[in-house]
C-alpha cells in the first residue's frame, strides 16, 4: 500500500477524480441504484449513484456520465449503501487470533478499518511484537491503524511486563507510517499527579500532531475529568454509567460506547443519548475485546450498531457513531468515514436497516467481501520463532508453590469480587479459616485461591490472592491472557489442579486451561506470544466454546468468564486487583495487605 488509508493518495489522483466526476474520464467502478445513508447530513438519499476511481470517490449523485465501456457497474438494486465501519479502538489480541484472520472475520460484517492498540503483545513482547502485527495486517485489505501502547507497564511500579514503553519510545513510533496516535492512557493517576514519564508520551504524541486515546475508569466527572482531558486526550472507552459519559461529550471528549464479548456496558451507557436531547457527534461505538465466537455468531461493529438501535439509538445515528464519528475522533474524516468526493471508497451494502445485513463489502473501491464471506485472498503471515517461546517462569510449578501461609485459626482476607459483564471489580472482606497453618480456597463462600507468576525475566516473583464470583466447586482455572503484564494467572479450588492448569499452558507456549480432578477438561492453545494462535475464526470459535464448555463442568455459568478472569491483574480498574508483585488498592493506587489486621469474629463478608 502507498499509505495507510488507500491504494492512491489524493495528491496523486485529484486530477482523475476530477475528471472522472465531470464525465471527462470514464470511471473504474459504478454503484447504481442506492440508498445512500449519508453521515454528514444524517439522512437517506434514494437512487444515488457513486462513481470510484483510484480507490477513491469521484462523484455521488447520477453517475451515469461515469460509465464508459470498461467500467464495472454494481447495481445495488435499492440497496442502502454506508461508509465501511471503522472500530476506534480494539485489541486484536484479545480476538486470540491473528491480525490475518482478524480481518477475514470482520471485514465480511462490514468492518473496513480498526484503531488497534496492540498493547497486549506489547507488555509481552515490545515493540518487536507490535511491528509483527504491522506486518501482518500489512497483507490484509483491512485498514490497521496503530494507536502505540503507553501504558507498558499499566501503572508502572505495580507489575512486572515483558517490556518497557517511555518517551522516547514513543517519539520514535510516531514516525511509523502506521502509527497515528497514543493507545489508551491507562495511567491517569500520572496524568492527575502531572508525572514526567505520563506527560513525557503525552507530549511526544502532542508534538506529533497526533492523537491520545483514553482510558478514564473512575467515577469521576469533576476536576479530575477535566484534568485528563485538558492534557490532551481526546477520547475514553471506559463509560460503565451513562452520566460518565454524558459528561465526556458534555467535554468535548469523544465518549466510546463500549459492546464487546465481555464487557456489555452498551444498555447503561446509550441512555446518555436517548435519555438525554444531544448531539451524538462525539458518540463512538467500540468494541474493545471480541473473542472469536462473538464474530462468528453474531458480528462485529454490525452487531453492535444492531444493539445500539435496540437501546433506542437512531439507526442511522447508530452508523454515524462507527463511520464518521470515529473518523472525526483521529482527524481522519479527510480520508475515511464518509461516502463524499475524495474520500476513499470503503462501502458496505446493507439489505434491511431493521436486519442490518451487510451484503457486500467495498475497500479502496474493490470487493473485498460479499454475503458473509471473503473474497479477496492474501498470504498468511508466519510470526518469528522468538515470538512464540514467551513462557519464561523461574523453577518448577508445584502444589506447594501455591501454599499460603498465616498463623492463627482464621484470618480476614482481602477478596476480589469479580462483576460479570463489567470491567469493575469489589474489594471485599471475607473471613477464611487456617487449618495446618495454611489458608485454602472456601468453596462454600466462593472464594477461591489465586496466584500471578511472573513469565517474562524468570524473576521469580509471585502475588497472591482470593477471587470470588466464578462458583467454580472444584478445579482450576490458568491463563497468559491476564491484563496487561500478561503474566501467569491460576485460579482454583485446590493446589494439585492449580499446578496442574499452570503446568499446561508452560508447556504448550501459553493460552487457557480448565482442570478439574487431575484432567484437563479444555485448552485454548496460544503459542504467539502467550495471547494468538493464527487458526482461523471457526477453529477458535470451536476451541474456545469447548473451554467455556469446561468452565460449566466445574462450576461457572459466567458469560465468557475467561475474559472476566483476565481482568484480575489489570492495576488500573478499581476496586482491587492482584498481580506478580501482590494485591493492589486501585482506589489509592498502592499495595495492600492479604489480611486485614483484625480479623472478623466469624466467617463471612464485611
Amino acid at each position: 500500500m502507498i499509505n495507510k488509508f488507500c491504494t492512491s493518495p489524493l495528491w496523486e489522483s485529484s486530477r482523475t477524480l476530477a475528471a472522472v466526476a465531470q464525465g471527462f474520464k470514464p470511471a473504474e467502478t459504478v454503484i447504481v441504484n442506492a440508498r445512500l445513508i449519508n453521515v454528514c447530513t444524517g439522512e437517506i438519499l434514494p437512487d444515488t449513484d457513486v462513481a470510484i476511481a483510484c480507490g477513491r470517490i469521484a462523484l455521488v449523485g447520477d453517475a451515469r456520465r461515469c460509465i464508459g465501456e470498461n467500467t464495472v457497474v454494481l447495481d445495488a438494486a435499492g440497496q442502502y449503501i454506508a461508509p465501511g465501519f471503522l472500530d476506534g479502538h480494539i485489541h486484536v489480541e484479545s480476538s486470540m487470533m491473528s491480525v490475518g484472520e482478524y480481518a477475514k472475520a470482520v471485514i465480511p460484517h462490514g468492518t473496513v478499518g480498526i484503531y488497534m492498540d496492540p498493547h497486549e503483545i506489547c507488555n509481552v513482547l515490545g515493540l518487536d511484537g507490535v511491528s509483527c502485527m504491522i506486518e501482518d495486517s500489512k497483507r490484509t485489505p483491512l485498514k490497521a491503524m496503530v494507536t502505540t501502547p503507553s501504558c507498558v507497564p499499566a501503572v508502572p511500579g505495580f507489575e512486572d511486563t515483558g517490556s518497557f514503553i517511555g518517551p522516547e519510545e514513543i517519539a520514535e513510533t510516531m514516525k511509523w507510517d502506521s502509527v497515528v496516535g497514543l493507545g489508551e492512557l491507562m495511567n491517569f493517576p500520572g496524568v492527575l499527579a502531572s508525572d514526567d514519564h505520563t506527560h513525557g508520551e503525552i507530549a511526544e504524541t502532542l508534538k506529533a500532531d497526533k492523537i491520545i486515546t483514553g482510558h478514564y475508569s473512575m467515577p469521576e466527572t469533576g476536576p479530575g475529568l477535566n484534568a485528563y482531558i485538558a492534557s490532551g486526550v481526546r477520547c475514553c472507552h471506559e463509560s460503565t454509567r451513562a452520566q460518565d459519559a454524558l459528561a465526556k461529550m458534555r467535554l468535548g471528549m469523544y465518549a466510546m460506547l463500549r459492546e464487546g464479548s465481555a464487557w456489555r456496558d452498551l444498555h447503561e451507557v446509550a441512555k446518555s443519548i436517548t435519555q438525554h436531547k444531544i448531539d451524538a457527534r462525539f458518540g463512538v461505538l467500540i468494541s474493545d475485546d471480541t473473542h472469536p465466537h462473538t464474530l462468528l455468531t453474531q458480528g462485529h461493529l454490525d452487531h453492535i450498531v444492531r444493539r445500539a438501535v435496540e437501546e433506542g439509538i437512531d439507526v442511522v445515528t447508530a452508523i454515524q457513531m462507527v463511520t464518521i464519528n470515529c473518523a472525526q475522533c483521529f482527524q481522519m474524516d479527510h480520508e475515511l468515514g464518509s461516502i463524499a468526493p475524495g474520500k476513499c471508497a470503503d462501502i458496505v451494502f446493507i439489505g434491511s436497516l431493521d436486519k442490518l445485513d451487510v451484503t457486500k463489502v467495498l475497500i479502496n473501491g474493490a470487493v473485498v467481501a460479499e454475503n458473509g464471506a471473503m473474497t479477496a485472498d492474501f498470504p498468511s503471515y508466519r510470526y518469528p520463532k522468538w515470538a512464540t517461546e514467551s513462557m519464561h517462569i523461574k523453577g518448577a510449578i508445584t502444589p506447594e508453590s501455591f501454599a499460603i501461609h498465616s498463623e492463627g485459626n482464621r484470618v480476614t482476607a482481602r477478596v476480589i469480587e469479580v462483576i460479570p459483564a463489567r470491567v469493575g471489580s469489589y474489594e471485599r472482606h471475607i473471613a477464611l479459616k487456617v487449618e495446618n497453618g495454611l489458608v485454602g480456597s472456601d468453596v462454600g463462600q466462593d472464594v477461591l485461591k489465586t496466584a500471578v507468576f511472573e513469565r517474562h525475566h524468570e524473576t521469580g516473583h509471585v502475588g497472591f490472592g482470593f477471587v470470588k464470583g466464578f462458583g467454580i466447586r472444584c478445579g482450576a482455572m490458568a491463563s497468559t491472557v491476564a491484563h496487561d503484564a500478561h503474566n501467569l494467572l491460576v485460579i482454583g479450588t485446590n493446589d494439585e489442579d492449580m499446578a496442574l492448569a499452570a503446568n499446561t499452558l508452560i508447556a504448550c507456549g501459553g493460552g487457557m486451561t480448565a482442570v478439574q480432578n487431575g484432567k484437563v477438561l479444555g485448552t485454548v492453545e496460544l503459542p504467539i506470544a502467550g495471547l494468538m494462535n493464527d487458526k482461523p475464526v471457526e477453529k477458535m470459535s470451536e476451541i474456545v466454546g469447548a473451554l467455556g464448555e469446561a468452565w460449566e463442568k466445574i462450576g461457572c455459568s459466567m458469560v465468557s468468564p475467561f475474559m472476566t478472569m483476565a481482568l484480575i491483574p489489570l492495576a488500573c480498574l478499581p476496586e482491587l486487583r492482584l498481580t506478580d508483585r501482590g494485591l493492589v488498592d486501585c482506589t489509592k493506587f498502592q499495595f495492600a495487605p492479604l489480611f486485614l489486621e483484625e480479623p472478623d469474629e466469624e466467617p463471612g463478608v464485611e
